[in-house]
């Protein structure tokens, strides 16, 4: 399949990944809708951020992805389906996992329900790492066991688990695409590298963060809505699950002073124990293969860590960016 004329739809087009996956799916040529979530503000997220130009090419649709209405008015006419929309602070999801059930797997459900219905050509469900939990061997092929290690690791697999359902049973054209640790400008205030990133613009001299010896595989979110295109223009990916991945890893520690030493080499790191999570709950190790990925697409990391890193920090220095994230509060 070719992407350029296609009629799309990203759900959670006004976040993170999404927001620069629209913009990837402009400039492939398609025909892009971005269904935001519904507030009063009337805010659609990072998409208010990306110029007039290309907003206008858009058509930006407001709802909720548990309410089926609001899914089934986004979906109409769409021939393929970015599914992005979730809860993904896992903090979070150890004081609210029903609002996690509702959004990840019942929203995941109303995007199947609806593709069955339309006979959408591509269903595309995003996935976490997470899913895998601290890994038993590296790098993480798509063979590696699930493990919920968290409430908002156990939802991503339930809905995992849906869309592979509704391509067993229903022939749906699905893939499960599962990005590694994606980070960049625009990324939540919760994730560790803009948490790192803000104290120190800040002026803090002591960093807090949670444990610092877990590792990551960080891919640039550049990178990753690559990954999205090139899996969703490969009819041989259907009915799979793909990993976006470097195949490297890093500790969160090591990360920190790489951080440190490129904007306040005299800051230090206090671990506290808020921003720890329960000893059973931390991923100690994600560490991802991307061979299968690979094997399908023309696909391989065009960005190292450390000019991902570069230009994220020098998206953040932009005081109107920054102004954004409240770094002296810690985010669920």
């Amino acid at each position: 399949m070719h992407l350029e004329n296609k009629k799309v739809l990203v759900t959670g087009a006004d976040g993170f990944i999404g927001s620069h996956l629209v913009e990837q799916l402009l400039e492939a040529g398609c025909q892009v809708r971005a269904f935001v979530y519904y507030n009063s503000f009337n805010s659609w997220g990072w998409l208010d951020t990306i110029g007039k130009e290309k907003l206008s090419q858009i058509e930006v649709v407001s709802g909720d992805i548990r309410d089926r209405g609001s899914v089934e008015r986004a979906m109409k006419g769409v021939e393929v389906v970015f599914h992005l929309a979730a809860l993904i602070g896992i903090p979070y999801s150890y004081y609210s996992p029903e609002s996690y059930v509702g959004t990840n797997i019942t929203g995941t459900l109303n995007v199947l329900e609806e593709a069955k219905r339309t006979g959408t050509e591509r269903v595309l469900v995003t996935s976490t790492s997470e899913v895998y939990g601290t890994a038993r061997y590296v790098p993480i092929d798509e063979n590696h066991p699930y493990q919920g290690q968290s409430p908002y690791s156990a939802t991503k697999i339930g809905a995992d688990r849906m869309a592979e359902s509704y391509y067993r049973s229903f022939e749906l054209p699905v893939t499960i695409v599962r990005p590694f640790n994606t980070f960049g400008p625009r990324q939540s205030a919760r994730a560790v590298i803009p948490t790192i990133i803000g104290q120190l613009l800040n002026g803090s001299t002591e960093i807090s963060l949670g444990s610092l010896s877990p590792t990551r595989d960080l891919v640039y979110v550049k990178d990753t809505v690559r990954g999205f295109q090139a899996i969703a223009e490969c009819d041989e990916a259907i009915g799979q699950e793909i990993n976006i991945a470097t195949q490297s890893e890093i500790s969160v520690g090591d990360l920190a002073q790489s951080l440190i030493s490129q904007i306040n080499p005299s800051a230090v790191i206090r671990s506290t124990e808020e921003r720890t999570r329960p000893k059973n709950s931390e991923v100690e190790r994600l560490f991802g293969s991307n061979e299968k990925l690979k094997a399908l697409t023309n696909w391989s990391p065009k960005w190292d860590l450390q000019s991902g890193l570069k230009d994220t920090i020098e998206w953040f220095r932009d005081p109107k960016n920054l102004a954004g994230y409240k770094t002296d509060i810690y985010n669920y």
